[in-house]
């Protein structure tokens, strides 16, 4: 009886909302904060990555422009704003500023389709497997998201790598 009463104790302590004000509930909002920006950021980077992919090669609109767009949506999703255009990207001194992607330097373009789709397929392999060891440390919401998006970009390595080969 003491057991299932030390067990409730601790499920109710580890459920949502049930933290108080302080203690390892900031700690962990903040965890998770940090977690979102860097999504956001990172989600914003791999966008950039299908842009400059599209633009050197517009006869890979049709496969890759479907995937940029769900790219564009995990960036929106986890915070990201795109910035107005001839204005900053980063917020000028407000409360919160809007995450923006990682290195200022635009993705260069690769030399042919093949390694378009290469690079692509390891970028979003290396974003879903960071996201996956990332969701570990997350609670409850903030780590099913990154795990939805985790997931998504699982499936989008297999339709850069399988999608269009013949067999």
């Amino acid at each position: 009886m003491l057991v299932s009463a030390v067990g409730a104790a601790l499920l109710a302590a580890c459920s949502p909302g049930s933290g108080g004000d302080g203690g390892a509930g900031d700690g962990s909002s903040a965890a998770a904060e940090r977690a979102r920006e860097r999504a956001a950021r990172d989600s914003a980077a791999l966008r950039e990555r299908y842009d400059a992919a599209i633009a050197a090669f517009p006869a890979l609109a049709g496969r890759l422009a479907p995937l940029r767009s769900e790219v564009d949506r995990h960036a929106r999703a986890f915070g990201w704003t795109a910035p107005e255009s001839g204005k900053p990207a980063k917020g000028a001194g407000g409360a919160k500023s809007t995450p923006t992607p990682t290195g200022s330097a635009a993705p260069s373009a690769p030399a042919t389709e093949k390694d378009a789709l290469a690079g692509l397929a390891a970028a979003e392999r290396a974003l879903a497997d960071r996201r996956t060891e990332d969701l570990l440390d997350l609670p409850g919401e903030p780590a099913r998201l990154l795990a939805s998006v985790a997931a998504a970009g699982a499936a989008h390595v297999y339709l850069l790598t399988e999608n269009g080969n013949a067999k």
